[in-house]
């Protein structure tokens, strides 16, 4: 997907940008930006490369003054090309760090954000102004646009995705809650999967805060609960006890699982793996189906990655049976490797069986 971005940035598009610039400015020399932006290793520079060389050839040929080339942006950004927005948050973060013009690139920002998301730009502000920056974030989060809402939380997410690490808040995420919880029965889903992103996050280096969180916050509105859900699924998948009950999924023994077996006893890279088997219950009970596949590495020693299946409610004396496929074709994410691979049941946070099979080569 990256590359089939990357590739939406070419001549003709860069020249379509700059024509677009120029209908609000102008003075803006569209041959000498063209020239300047895909000049040297253009070709080879990636999607975020190529977005930042725009942005600097922009700083070139906008006003010297920020202030007055923030104005022609704020333009700008109305009616352009959509895979050009993300360079407006960025001449932010490059060229509106330093303070002098808080106001201006907290506006631009706030603005740019309803464009294309400011998330990026908004981390070395956090870094550099911690506590000030701190301040306009839960400013944000009672923002009446979902946009700019949603901002206030994924920008200050410690680990984002492709973003620079907020460190400071892997160790303590404390000055992320109260945005967290001003958000927390925002009615926009695009905010609450940002919220929810950002719990997940906390819980991979803060368990006990989400754990501490969930039972506060479960049972008193529906949007939070979606929240608290999806904010923990790394802690479900890593059989969290604490998580699992709040959910209900706190039984581990009033489940049977029976016929647990596969459908082959080896695939080949490319293929698919099945495997099938029956849970039944003698009294009511919620029941999380996961599954854990062993992959071997290219180093020879396996790690597990799980998957889920299904969150069931089965009544009194219910028994239902499942067939699942399991595709060993190679993703950018996942490269496959011949040998000993495993699949485990896993039902309610615990392991209910494991079977062995052989992945070949194609």
């Amino acid at each position: 997907m990256a590359e089939q971005w990357k590739n939406k940035l070419n001549h003709e598009s860069v020249r379509g940008f700059a024509m677009d610039v120029k209908s609000v400015f102008n003075p803006f020399p569209v041959e000498d930006f063209i020239a300047s932006t895909m000049g040297e290793a253009w070709d080879s520079l990636e999607l975020m490369a190529r977005g930042r060389r725009i942005t600097e050839n922009l700083k070139k040929y906008l006003p010297a003054v920020y202030t007055e080339a923030i104005a022609v942006m704020d333009k700008a950004i109305v009616n352009c090309d959509p895979f050009f927005k993300i360079c407006f948050p960025t001449f932010v973060e490059l060229y509106g760090l330093d303070g002098e013009n808080w106001d201006v690139s907290m506006a631009a920002m706030e603005l740019y954000t309803q464009y294309s998301s400011s998330e990026f730009a908004v981390r070395p502000f956090i870094i550099k102004h911690e506590e000030r920056m701190m301040v306009q974030m839960y400013a944000w989060s009672r923002h009446e646009n979902e946009h700019v809402r949603r901002l206030s939380s994924e920008g200050c997410r410690p680990a984002l995705p492709w973003g620079q690490a907020l460190v400071k808040y892997k160790k303590d995420p404390a000055p992320i809650l109260p945005i967290l919880e001003q958000l927390k029965t925002d009615p926009s889903l695009y905010v609450r999967k940002s919220v929810a992103n950002n719990l997940n996050d906390i819980s991979k280096t803060h368990p006990e805060l989400i754990v501490r969180l969930t039972k506060e916050w479960y049972g008193k509105n529906d949007h939070t609960d979606w929240i608290v859900k999806h904010g923990c699924r790394t802690l479900l998948k890593k059989g969290n006890r604490d998580v699992l009950a709040v959910f209900g999924y706190e039984d581990v023994t009033s489940a049977d699982v029976a016929d647990f077996v596969l459908g082959g006893s080896s695939v080949s890279i490319g293929g698919d793996i099945t495997f099938s088997f029956t849970v039944s219950v003698k009294e009511a009970a919620k029941i999380r189906l996961e599954y854990g596949i062993d992959f071997v590495k290219s180093n020879g020693k396996r790690n597990r990655k799980i998957f889920q299946i299904s969150e069931v409610s089965l009544k009194k004396n219910q028994r239902k049976s499942y067939a699942k496929n399991h595709s060993f074709a190679d993703l950018s994410t996942r490269k496959h490797y011949p040998g000993t691979h495993s699949v485990t049941l896993i039902v309610n946070g615990a392991e209910r069986g494991t079977l062995d099979f052989e992945v070949t080569a194609e």
